[in-house]
């Protein structure tokens, strides 16, 4: 480069940098010119530093006082080598000049290098403070307030600052997933390694809780002053804006939305008063160019997709420091290509939201990946469930077809929807590809929802007998509107059957909201609008009817399913159904035939439950079959109740429970997890063998827990059989007494059989004693009534009662303590069946008849409390001193109030009547 052409482009960048301080609000003076009163921010060319230290381009003035420098460089010239020079200026004031100056170690707190393309900005206030690139030079009351915190708060003037001394996070609320991402979020803050970070999470784990979480703990604790939250479409926003307000505090209860304002990007710049903005990349984009753009406006915003990738300019209204924070929701679309330019105008941290991350996404973030949780992490939690593929194939989906010219065929003007009839002049030819979209194909769409309504009650949901919530995908507008038209029909519904939910239809989001909460509206056909981030929890059903070629996209789309819901909210919009305990993926154009379709977790569909569990017994579960089952033990965990859940954790032992189980088993066959495993064994395959072993050895090794497994899905598991007929085989009447000696015999052989594993017949068979722990009676109730023939203790009294008449007392009143009279009875330890609560009552006379002889009287209050314990062991088969903090010794004081009432021998007293009570 000759001299003058090095003066050329020294003059152009200054030119540049003028235009660029200007912008942001800096009167620019030459040093003869230098007025420092004409603005609050004055940026002045040229000024001599102390001696040896030669002249800065520009010195920025604040209210008069020096508090920055600028080196200009030539456009093309790198920054990062010239950073020595902009510090040595920041170091030379003169001794003048320090006189208003705001110093920070001896220097100047903001330093910057630019060359007219390029501005790098290092804040001194940041611990380790080192230069970024920023897109303009920031407002100068920007760094105003930059000074004001760091006078307020010395200790931690930025949030690089205060990120160092976060307190620690209150997991009360959250799942350890969340926990997870929470904490690698703040790590990556406060390590400053990076400026974007992403976090991968499974649809439907909680990814938009967890950005609330981090953001009002950022708010809160980190210094951090506005957030961006970004959402992919303008539907989700809402969503968005519900969740912040509906967040409660950890520390004092109160929402989000009382410390930290939310609202919605508009036109124009945001509310100074907003803490959380929420918006589409697409309306940043017009905000930052100035175009006004109304809120009904947002469907036709969210459709928009530019052919290039946009470019940015400089808004005064919105400059580049608006937003410390900018979350971008499902971040694996939109912002690495078109709308990137959009982001990079932000001097902010980056985080990104997904749950399915692909190439450009690491790329973006730097490979900086804080947090991990998978889909079938997230079954083996409980979060989501897991889902089964059922293929529909026509002869047109799979081949397109032909029409002959001479044909009349119907044509529909895509804009007015118009109908008119014409004669084909030449043959026309189509391949699956162009279906729906240059041909609508009317006897496929029917024959593909024809299918799904006849396979829907034998083979997709067998049993139901309404239709499950079901979404279709569809082509475009035009391709859901014959789909909804053709749903009504095939199924002989009306208007509230089936809805099109897209962006043109009218009342979206009422329709949104009916196919969440209501009954009747039981199919939606949709294009994008549900296709992301949009939670219908009770849906089961994801019909695909279109094709796509991202696996990004299709996952997210398929995840619309996955959302668990709890049994009372599904059974008010599904009443024929129990619980959702998985949802089905109808794929009608061979979309799950993609490389990129993982498959569920449910591998094997066709092996029934309690053959994997006797494989698994046998160590003989393939890798598939692992899969199958941790899919199948997800499933039940959302069946059984909250008890019978405890049951089986009990079982299962104190070093796990069912829920780790299935969270062994998922993470045994996680691939990334075999590759650790095998890499540099001297035997790869047998060390993926044993990583499968050790996951099943809770159940291998645990008989009990496989049985009470079966037990309770033979319990929750209704089969219909609408294929055998049935014939008679016999039709006369039956001796209630050979019904009763079946039951006795069948109950007898029960116990036998399960000798070794029922704790209350092993107790009584030692001690030969009334005493039993109650919970082991409780377990044993359970038990035989998941039995084939559900047994009680009522039908088993019932059934001695007919046999042994002379022997057995009536029991109006069967509970479950009756259990410990059954078996005795059963064990030949008692000659009678007597209740046991009458047994009970027997052993109390003769033990109040011990007290008179020796002398002991009890008063009217005194009885109160004896009399009641009496009932407590009726009913629980023993009392200790936590009893008395229950009903009904809390109506009287509980253990106060027994102490008060008995004296101090209340202690004796109780203890004195278990063990007489139940010896």
């Amino acid at each position: 480069m000759t001299d003058d052409e090095r003066l050329q482009a020294e003059q152009r960048a200054r030119r540049l940098i003028d235009e660029q301080l200007t912008r942001a609000g800096w009167v620019v003076q030459d040093l003869k010119d230098q007025a420092l009163g004409a603005a609050v921010g004055v940026a002045v060319r040229e000024v001599t530093m102390k001696s040896g230290h030669g002249r800065a381009d520009y010195l920025l003035y604040l209210n008069k006082g020096v508090v920055g420098v600028v080196e200009a460089k030539p456009m093309g010239k790198t920054l990062s080598g010239v950073e020595w020079q902009s510090s040595m200026y920041a170091q030379g004031l003169t001794d003048a000049q320090k006189l208003r100056a705001t110093m920070v170690d001896g220097k100047l707190p903001f330093v910057f290098e630019a060359s007219g393309s390029e501005t790098h900005f290092t804040n001194g206030y940041d611990p380790h403070a080192r230069a970024r690139a920023v897109f303009n030079f920031p407002k100068p009351e920007t760094l105003l307030s930059i000074i004001a915190d760091a006078r307020t708060n010395p200790d931690a003037p930025t949030w690089r600052g205060a990120l160092q001394t976060m307190p620690e996070l209150d997991e009360r609320a959250l799942r350890p997933a969340q926990i997870t991402a929470i904490t690698g979020i703040e790590r990556s803050l406060r390590e400053q390694r990076f400026d974007r970070s992403l976090v991968q999470m499974a649809t439907g784990a909680g990814k938009t809780y967890t950005a609330v979480t981090a953001s009002y703990r950022l708010l809160r604790f980190g210094g951090f002053k506005r957030v961006l939250f970004l959402v992919d479409r303008n539907n989700l926003a809402d969503q968005t804006a519900a969740e912040f307000t509906n967040f409660r505090t950890p520390d004092d209860g109160r929402r989000f939305t009382e410390l930290y304002p939310v609202d919605k990007l508009k036109s124009d710049a945001p509310a100074d008063s907003a803490s959380v903005v929420i918006s589409t990349i697409q309306r940043v984009f017009k905000t930052l160019r100035g175009e006004n753009v109304p809120a009904g406006d947002d469907a036709m915003l969210d459709s928009q997709i530019p052919d290039k990738p946009v470019t940015v300019t400089y808004n005064a209204a919105l400059p580049p420091e608006t937003f410390d924070l900018i979350i971008v929701d499902e971040a694996h679309r939109s912002i690495y290509g078109q709308w990137r330019a959009v982001l990079e105008y932000f001097d902010a941290h980056v985080i990104g939201l997904t749950a399915t991350p692909g190439k450009q996404t690491f790329a973006f973030f730097r490979q900086n990946l804080v947090s991990e949780y998978t889909y079938e992490e997230s079954v083996s939690d409980g979060v989501n469930v897991d889902f089964e593929i059922f293929r529909i194939e026509t002869e047109v989906t799979a081949e397109g077809s032909r029409i002959e010219a001479g044909t009349h065929v119907p044509l529909v003007d895509r804009r007015t929807r118009e109908k008119r009839m014409e004669t084909l002049d030449e043959d026309v030819v189509y391949t699956p590809t162009q279906l729906d979209r240059m041909v609508t194909s009317t006897s496929q769409i029917r024959l593909v929802l024809e299918t799904y309504r006849d396979k829907l009650f034998t083979h997709i949901f067998p049993g139901r007998s309404e239709v499950p919530k079901t979404l279709i995908f569809a082509k475009d507008d035009a391709h859901a509107e014959e789909i909804v038209r053709c749903v009504r029909e095939v199924f002989g519904r009306g208007n509230e059957f089936a809805a099109k939910i897209t962006y043109s239809a009218k009342d979206p989001k009422g329709h949104l909201k009916a196919f969440r909460t209501s009954s009747q509206l039981r199919v939606a056909v949709t294009v994008d609008m549900i296709a992301t981030g949009t939670d219908v929890k009770p849906l089961e059903c994801v019909i695909f009817m279109r094709d796509v070629s991202s696996g990004q996209y299709f996952e997210q789309m398929k995840g619309r399913g996955a959302r668990t819901i709890s049994k009372s909210d599904f059974q008010a919009v599904t009443p024929d159904a129990e619980a959702k305990t998985h949802f089905v993926l109808v794929d009608a154009v061979g979309v799950t035939e993609h490389e990129f379709v993982a498959p569920p977790l449910n591998r094997e569909p066709g092996v029934s439950l309690e053959k994997l569990l006797k494989k698994a017994a046998a160590y003989e579960l393939t890798e598939d079959e692992t899969a199958t089952l941790a899919s199948r033990l997800a499933a039940l965990e959302r069946q059984v109740s909250d008890a019978e859940r405890a049951e089986l954790d009990d079982v299962a032992g104190p070093s796990s429970d069912l829920g780790s189980i299935v969270r062994g088993l998922v993470h045994a066959v996680n691939p990334d997890v075999q590759a650790a495993a095998s890499e540099g064994a001297p035997d790869p395959a047998a060390a993926v063998r044993d990583l499968l072993d050790e996951a099943v050895a809770p159940l291998a090794d645990n008989p009990v827990l496989r049985s009470r497994i079966m037990e309770l899905r033979r319990q929750h598991d209704r089969i219909i059989d609408e294929v055998t007929r049935d014939t008679i085989r016999r039709a006369e009447g039956v001796s209630r007494a050979d019904s009763a000696l079946e039951i006795v015999e069948s109950w007898k052989k029960y116990l036998e059989d399960n000798r070794d594993e029922i704790t209350a017949l092993q107790v009584l068979d030692e001690f030969k004693t009334h005493r039993v722990p109650f919970k082991a009676l409780d377990d044993l109730a359970r038990q035989i009534e998941r039995t084939p023939e559900r047994w009680t203790t009522e039908k088993l009294w019932a059934a001695y009662e007919q046999l042994d008449g002379a022997k057995v007392r009536p029991n109006p009143h069967a509970r479950a303590t009756d259990l410990v009279s059954l078996l005795r009875y059963a064990l030949d330890l008692d000659d009678e069946l007597v209740p046991y609560e009458d047994v009970v009552q027997e052993r109390y006379e003769s033990w109040l008849a011990q007290q008179a002889q020796a002398g002991a009287t009890f008063s009217e209050t005194e009885r109160w409390w004896l009399d009641r314990m009496r009932d407590f062991v009726v009913t629980s088969a023993g009392i200790t001193v936590d009893a008395l903090d229950a009903e009904p010794f809390t109506q009287r004081g509980g253990v106060d109030g027994a102490l008060r009432d008995l004296g101090d021998n209340a202690g004796n007293l109780l203890e004195s009547l278990d063990k007489e009570l139940t010896a």
